[in-house]
């Protein structure tokens, strides 16, 4: 069995490290370089940084934070935001990035996922789903839409038929973020997690409240994901990431110490 991973975001806006509850709210809280360094030196698995304005503002994604974060970190990084073509793609791991994330663009043109996942592998094509939950009927037979421009766009998509053809597109990776339990720190939605993570053959990323150690938990077994996302928590100074790995080592979950 693969050891489970956990990631820490770096949600990044004018090149600060910004935290927002449920995609609003938004505020500034610090340095993300300086803080990509403290989780690496911790012992954290992988890092994403999404550049969270990009998209909105229909911008490219501010490459020179991606190369000062990428210089403190040994460890996979993955970035998004405003990545709308192949060429956006080359440029971020040019500038340090492993693996790129797609979210909005891919959604208003689903064959990027395609085209980025035969120019740098599927390996390095993660696809990012930012997700609502909504009434169950005919149109979300899941009970979950897509929504994308950092949750300011409903699109009318449902998200298990959105992850299932992401993967077919050739996405390495699901990122699967509730946008109902982000930055509330009560609990990752556990429901949409597994549906989605018992209907794909690909890595499934869980995202949008942690809160406690015991969420991580309960999202890396009862949830099924491959990797828990962890923002607030670590960001406010409230866990480490190596007693976070620990809690969950100490209790049979496969995790990457480091003595």
């Amino acid at each position: 069995m693969l050891s489970k991973r956990i990631i820490a975001c770096l949600d990044v806006r004018d090149g600060n490290l910004a935290k927002s509850v449920k995609f609003v709210d938004t505020k500034d809280i610090g340095d993300p370089v300086s803080k990509a360094k403290e989780y690496y030196d911790d012992g954290l698995d992988e890092l994403v940084f999404y550049d969270i304005t990009a998209s909105s503002d229909k911008r490219n994604i501010m490459l020179d934070v991606v190369e000062d974060v990428a210089r403190q970190v040994y460890i996979p990084l993955s970035v998004g935001g405003g990545i709308r073509t192949v060429e956006d793609a080359n440029k971020l791991l040019w500038s340090g990035a492993e693996k790129i994330n797609v979210n909005s663009a891919a959604v208003q043109r689903p064959e990027l996922v395609a085209e980025c996942a035969h120019a740098i592998g599927n390996q390095n094509t993660v696809l990012s789903m930012d997700i609502l939950k909504v009434e169950t009927n005919s149109d979300f037979p899941s009970g979950y839409e897509i929504v994308i421009n950092g949750g300011r766009t409903r699109t009318g998509l449902d998200a298990l038929k959105w992850a299932l053809r992401g993967e077919e597109l050739g996405a390495g990776e699901l990122v699967v973020n509730s946008i109902d339990a982000d930055g509330t720190r009560d609990g990752y939605e556990i429901t949409l997690t597994r549906m989605i993570a018992e209907s794909v053959s690909i890595p499934v990323i869980a995202s949008g409240g942690a809160g406690k150690p015991e969420h991580l938990y309960e999202v890396l077994t009862e949830g099924q994901a491959d990797a828990a996302l962890v923002a607030s928590m670590v960001h406010y100074n409230e866990y480490k990431v190596s007693e976070l790995k620990q809690y969950l080592n100490d209790r049979g979950v496969k995790v990457r110490l480091r003595y």
